[in-house]
């Protein structure tokens, strides 16, 4: 499932292992509404259909993400927010940090946390994205696909919906707790290079203390 990006905006590449830099760079939009709704009370009600009885009991507090995620090196303010978002969506199911490295593993080597559309899905092409891939109809931030099950374009172009997605596949694996992050991230993903996952592990890491 891994994607070939077109990147949009412009991505400075670097070393998984170079420690991270911070830059000022504008808040999305988008980001703002969603934690001002958050310190609100209000809640946004996903689409996804009901989940596992694991998961069904109320979401334990989160803890607040920082109102402007700063990007580290090599990350641009989308990507950043995505990220935010994959960490919110855990901590609304009450999940372990774990559960957020192994997603944010995954969106790191699926599409370097772009929400990307795909010409084989055109109606990802009209919804808001950050570049575009041509893997079979892989979308998202996640790379997931329409045709075997993770939900419709309008679905997977939601960075939300896609994170909640993968974190329901992940709690039907029942030993992710006790497998490698790698190992679970390929026990969701089901990739033709079932290795790549583990070499995001250190990065993921800076993006979650960033972010936590």
């Amino acid at each position: 499932m891994s994607a070939v990006l077109a990147a949009v905006g412009g991505v400075v590449a670097v070393s998984a292992a170079e420690d991270p830099a911070t830059v000022s760079v504008a808040v999305d939009a988008a980001l703002q509404r969603e934690t001002s709704a958050a310190k609100r009370g209000e809640v946004r009600r996903s689409r996804t259909p009901a989940v596992p009885s694991e998961s069904d009991s109320p979401p334990a507090e989160a803890s607040p993400i920082p109102r402007s995620p700063r990007p580290l090196a090599g990350l641009n303010q989308a990507q950043m927010n995505n990220a935010a978002v994959i960490v919110q969506v855990a901590q609304q199911r009450g999940l372990p940090r774990r559960a957020m490295l192994v997603a944010m593993m995954t969106g790191l080597q699926e599409s370097s946390l772009r929400n990307l559309a795909n010409p084989s899905v055109p109606a990802s092409l009209d919804l808001p994205n950050e570049g575009s891939g041509d893997d079979f109809d892989s979308i998202g931030v996640f790379q997931q696909r329409p045709s075997q099950g993770w939900g419709t374009a309008a679905e997977l172009m939601s960075v939300r919906f896609a994170a909640d997605a993968f974190y329901k596949r992940l709690l039907k694996v029942s030993d992710w707790e006790s497998k490698s992050l790698g190992a679970a991230a390929q026990a969701v993903q089901r990739s033709a290079v079932p290795d790549a996952y583990a070499d995001h592990e250190k990065r993921a890491i800076k993006v979650l203390d960033a972010l936590l």
